[in-house]
């Protein structure tokens, strides 16, 4: 499709063409992208010239990378940084319900209008450099151009896959923060710990700070690059701690010279915690009550949303891969606990064919009785087949589409089930359409 659509035209007629430029969907590396976003501008972010200076001030970027975390973490670092007063633009991927959730200003979606106007520009750019654009390239470069027009004084990113090769990479952190390292997206990252952990390794910088989140020991990959940047590793359970207390309603972060103690938030303490790491050594001002404030706001859909419908409870949890879902049944466990009504789980599930589905389904099905599946109408769906193995001598129905799957779902559950909608982003995506269409 080489007629690009015009800036009258609306958000999805933009977000179909990003979608047909090029013809690989991942398509990972940064030759194409670093000369348009050059030509755009973004690559060194600039925030508001302060009242007394005579140029435009640094801004501020902290990017995020890793296997699981990396929404909740980005979430609440946006949180704090909006209660502490600055401007901040956040981006994230992927979105669940609306494309719009991917750049947020001061925590709130862009409008269409703003994305569409930066998506004209990022379209000039590569025509003017003769580049094709990947969908996620395109869309990643008009968040940046949306958050430069605006002077944000701080730039949150959430990488999308990987770290080193990522479209987000093109432009250098302040504070590079590696929430964790699992084996997800193999065919891209490589098959062991080590060699998934050199690709998020990417993203550290000479003379930055480094956040390692992990709950694991500390991959040589990172250590080695941290070494060769002379960037400084903060690392977790060696240079900040973190407990929660018994009371449900705090917790303790602990670091040299510092000990807080902060309120619970609806987000996975991992995650809080890793974000209260990276404001505290990013050099901004912040004030306790600005992170305690950032930590109750900070909402992410998706993790865990519990939500009525048609008298029926439905948690939807984007949780893709081992950990996720481990994190998952964590909160599904404390959630029966509390409400002993709910007897059984009735799963809508599918997945991606390159995640770990066998892992996922052994995790899971000790807690569900009854899973309603169908293929994802996306291009890297797995097959029912393959769903159907991974979920060999488990009570399985079979439908069309994950809407159907959902209709029945509704339609049957009885009051003493809950119904867990799980395995992708897409799966969620899906039911959120149908629910769209009911409305």
């Amino acid at each position: 499709m080489n007629t690009a659509p015009l800036a009258t035209d609306d958000l999805n007629t933009w977000l179909n063409y990003w979608s047909h430029v090029h013809v690989t969907g991942i398509d990972l590396g940064l030759e194409r992208v670093i000369p348009v976003a050059e030509k755009l501008g973004v690559t060194h972010p600039k925030a508001k010239v302060k009242a007394k200076a005579k140029a435009k001030a640094k801004a501020k970027v902290i990017t995020v990378a890793g296997t699981n975390g990396k929404g909740s973490t980005t979430t609440t670092l946006a949180a704090i940084l909006n209660a502490q007063g600055y401007r901040v633009g956040l981006y994230q991927s992927p979105h669940i319900y609306r494309f719009n959730e991917r750049v947020k200003l001061a925590g709130v979606e862009v409008d269409d209008q703003s994305l569409i106007d930066a998506f004209v520009q990022v379209d000039q750019a590569r025509r003017d450099c003769d580049l094709s654009l990947s969908f996620f390239e395109a869309t990643t470069l008009a968040a940046f151009v949306i958050f430069k027009a605006r002077d944000c004084d701080v730039w949150v990113l959430e990488v999308g896959l990987g770290g080193r090769l990522d479209v987000v990479n093109v432009v250098n952190p302040d504070v590079a923060v590696i929430t964790n390292i699992g084996l997800d997206h193999v065919d891209w990252l490589g098959d062991s710990i080590e060699k998934i952990a050199y690709e998020k390794a990417g993203i550290i910088r000479p003379n930055i700070p480094v956040i390692f989140a992990g709950q694991q020991d500390l991959p040589q990959a990172i250590q080695d690059k941290a070494l060769a940047c002379n960037a400084s590793l903060f690392v977790l359970n060696r240079d900040y701690f973190y407990r929660d207390m018994q009371d449900g309603e705090s917790w303790m972060f602990a670091a040299s010279g510092c000990t807080l103690k902060l309120p619970t938030g609806s987000l996975a303490l991992d995650n809080i915690s890793t974000a209260v790491a990276a404001v505290l050594r990013s050099g901004l001002e912040i004030t306790q009550d600005a992170i305690a404030q950032g930590i109750q706001t900070a909402k992410l859909s998706g993790r865990f949303e519990i939500r009525q419908i048609q008298g029926k409870t439905v948690i939807f949890d984007a949780g893709h891969n081992p950990h996720g879902v481990e994190f998952l049944l964590k909160q599904l466990r404390n959630f029966l606990n509390y409400n002993k009504q709910y007897t059984e789980v009735i799963s809508v599930f599918s997945m991606l064919a390159d995640k770990d589905i066998n892992s996922v389904v052994e995790l899971l099905k000790d807690s569900v009785v009854m899973w309603k599946i169908a293929t994802l109408n996306v291009p890297r769906a797995a097959e029912i087949t393959v769903l159907d193995q991974a979920l060999q001598g488990e009570t399985i129905q079979h439908f069309d589409s994950i809407q159907l799957a959902f209709k029945s779902a509704l339609d049957e559950t009885k009051n003493n089930q809950l119904i867990l909608v799980c395995g992708s982003f897409h799966t969620l995506e899906a039911v959120w359409e149908y629910l769209e269409e009911c409305q």
